[in-house]
Order: structure tokens, then C-alpha cells, then sequence
């Protein structure tokens, strides 16, 4: 009787994501917001965004602030202050649920494409945990608050707010003081607003630090993979994820440069250093970190044009002595042989390698997340431009 053979039981993956966990999350949870579910998210975003501006609102409203009774900049045409609260701090919330979706299969990619070898899943499968367990982390959301109720508040009173009478604050003759809606405004709304971004920046943070760890492990590459990147192609479309991220950040700064237009006289060019700076430090920030896969890459490449350099001269010295000098068996044609496909088959392998790139990103990548960082601003250009000019302008561009 043959023995009976047991099949291999395999390591269930740890689940992953950078959203679902946390102090904050659970307490979302227990309120009926949390999960991944479309209406959990709709929830947090009217209720935070809710927080963050309605009160600002009322009390602006009940100080006779509103529509710009006491003078200065009125809470109605306060446009950074509806685009933070309104516009981009929905979009922080909303893009919770865009990134669990899409992030949750590219790691799963790492061994369903194989490019993690089987006897380094137990390594992979610990990194995955060592993540998890940063994200649940009750002391890194402590910190968090700290540094928005410390660094954050200088930056915002210092770099931020407008230096003059507004809504949040009047003169008394010697300073600024703030009013009732100025307390909810500064301690309140734009803190928590900070500390929504702050934890998008731990999230990217571990990302980042999850793909550094995968790069350390004996990774199995494969020179000749479509992608040109050696089957890592897949990590360039992983910081679309993050767009929402990007979107978020971009109005923030159109916000920004929108007051100073209307409440501080200035103009946009005033910006396009900023602007561009902004764009430049998000594209690299989001593909950058990506380079942690170069070595590997270069070491793929390097292997396998040595490896099919190699096959290729035995071929092409077969090929050259069987239909060049005779070596053929009499009567087989040449037409229609399958060795003149394998020899082109074999160039467009060898082409393939020489074209890998260095990283696991193309320039369309770039391009595309400048543009979803950049397109918030658009709207800026009707301080210089008509409508009909900028959209002429922009047809220019695309076309």
C-alpha cells in the first residue's frame, strides 16, 4: 500500500492595511463609524468635517462676525478656512477607504507574482506584523497629538494665520486677541485637522518602511518580465493610492494662496515658487522611496544579460553553422522554420533586459501625480487670467 501524501499546509498572510487599526479607529468603531464600508465612511467625514466647521459658524454668526460686522476678514469669505474643513479634510477622510481597497492587493502581488521566495514568506509575514503593530500603536496617535498641540500650533500661528483683524481674532489696540470662534478655531478645528494629516504621514511612513524591509529579503526577480521593471511594475501604481492624499494637500495650499490674494494683497506669481516646490516634494515623496527595489533591479539586469548573453551566443553560433554554413538536414525548408522565430523571439528578450529601468516607476507615474497635486491650484488662475483665457491656455498645454 503506497503511503498516503499530505498535502503542504500554507502560512495564511497576515492581513494588511494602514487603515483599519489604531486607538482612533477602534473608537470610531464602537461609535457605528468605523469598518471599510462606504456609509462608516460618509459618517466620519460629515460628522469631523462637522466638527471642524460648523461651530466656527455659529459662533461666528452669534459674534456678528459673519458677514463682517467688526471689521476685517469675515468668516463667509474666509476661503482657506472652508477649503481645509470643507474640501480637504473630507477628501483625508474619504481617501481611508480608496487606500485600504487598493493597498491590501499590491502586498498580497508579493507572493502571488512570487517575487517573494517561498522560503522567505515566514520573513515577509513578520515584516507585515511588525507594521500592524506600529499602526495599532496607542503611544505613536499620543504623540501625534503632542506634536499638533506644540509644533503644529506655532507653525499654524506663525506661518499661517493672517496678520491682521479676522473672524478669529481683532485688535484691541495692543495684539491680536481671539474671539469665541478663534478659541474653537485654534484649539479645536485646526488641530484636528493637523492630526487627520499628521496620521496620513505615519501611514506613509510605514509604507515606506514596509518596502524597505521587503527590499532586504532575497527577492526572485525575473529580467525578462513585460513590466521592465522585473515584475516589480506594480509598486508605480500603488502611490495612485494616495492620490486623494495628494488632491487634500494641494487644495490646502490653494486655500492658503487664496487669502493671501484676497486679504493680503498678493498675487499668484507671488506663489509659483511654493507651488512648484510643493508639487516637486509630494512626486518625490510618494515615488522616491520607491528606489529602495534599485539594487535589486540592477543586479536582475546585470544577471540576466550575462544569463541570456550567454544562451544568445550558443543560438546564434547553432543557428549561424546550421543555416549559414550547411549544417541543415537536407530537404527541411527554411521558410516557415521555427528556429528563425525563436532567434528573433530571443532579440526582443535581450532588447527587453537592456530597457529595464532602475526603479519601479515610469514618467507617466510622475506626471500623473504632479498633475492630481497641481489641479486644486487651477482654479487660482482666474485671479490672473478670464475663464476663456486660462481655458484656452490649457487646451494649449494638452493639446
Amino acid at each position: 500500500m503506497s503511503a498516503t501524501v499530505k498535502p503542504a499546509i500554507l502560512q495564511e498572510p497576515p492581513d494588511f492595511s494602514l487603515v483599519l487599526g489604531g486607538p482612533l479607529f477602534q473608537l470610531f468603531r464602537r461609535a457605528g463609524m468605523g469598518g471599510d464600508a462606504v456609509a462608516g465612511v460618509i459618517r466620519r467625514m460629515l460628522i469631523i468635517s462637522g466638527i471642524a466647521w460648523l461651530p466656527l459658524l455659529v459662533l461666528s454668526l452669534i459674534a456678528r462676525q459673519a458677514q463682517g460686522d467688526a471689521g476685517g476678514a469675515p468668516f463667509l469669505y474666509d476661503v482657506e478656512a472652508h477649503v481645509r474643513f470643507l474640501v480637504a479634510l473630507p477628501i483625508l477622510i474619504a481617501a481611508e477607504l480608496v487606500v485600504h481597497r487598493r493597498m491590501r492587493p499590491m502586498v498580497r502581488r508579493f507572493e502571488e507574482r512570487g517575487i517573494v521566495t517561498p522560503e522567505e514568506v515566514p520573513g515577509f509575514h513578520r515584516i507585515i506584523d511588525a507594521v500592524m503593530r506600529v499602526r495599532n500603536s496607542v503611544v505613536a496617535e499620543i504623540a501625534l497629538l503632542a506634536v499638533v498641540y506644540t509644533l503644529g500650533l506655532w507653525v499654524w500661528r506663525h506661518q499661517v494665520a493672517i496678520e491682521t483683524a479676522s473672524w478669529y481674532a481683532f485688535d484691541d489696540g495692543e495684539r491680536l486677541r481671539l474671539t469665541l470662534a478663534g478659541y474653537w478655531y485654534v484649539f479645536v478645528s485646526v488641530p484636528l485637522f493637523q492630526f487627520i494629516l499628521l496620521r496620513w504621514y505615519l501611514r506613509l511612513f510605514l509604507w515606506f518602511w514596509f518596502l524597505w524591509r521587503v527590499s532586504r529579503l532575497n527577492l526572485r526577480l525575473i529580467a525578462t518580465h513585460p513590466d521592465k521593471t522585473a515584475g516589480l511594475g506594480f509598486l508605480g501604481g500603488s502611490a495612485y493610492a494616495f492620490s486623494p492624499v495628494l488632491f487634500a494637500q494641494g487644495a490646502v495650499l490653494a486655500g492658503l494662496i487664496a487669502s493671501q490674494i484676497f486679504f493680503a494683497g498678493h498675487g499668484l506669481l507671488d506663489f509659483k515658487v511654493e507651488i512648484a516646490g510643493l508639487v516637486a516634494f509630494f512626486v518625490v515623496i510618494m515615488l522616491g522611496p520607491l528606489a529602495v527595489f534599485t539594487p535589486h533591479l540592477l543586479q536582475a539586469r546585470r544577471q540576466g544579460l550575462a544569463d541570456y548573453g550567454r544562451l544568445a551566443s550558443r543560438y546564434t553560433a547553432e543557428f549561424e553553422e546550421k543555416w549559414v554554413r550547411g549544417g541543415a538536414p537536407a530537404g527541411e525548408p527554411l521558410l516557415g522554420s521555427a528556429d528563425i522565430q525563436s532567434l528573433a523571439d530571443l532579440g526582443n528578450s535581450y532588447a527587453l533586459i537592456q530597457d529595464m529601468r532602475f526603479v519601479p516607476f515610469g514618467w507617466k507615474d510622475v506626471t500623473r501625480l504632479a498633475a492630481v497635486t497641481a489641479a486644486p491650484l487651477l482654479p487660482l488662475g482666474l485671479t490672473i487670467f478670464s475663464l476663456e483665457e486660462l481655458v484656452a491656455r490649457l487646451f494649449k498645454i494638452i493639446f
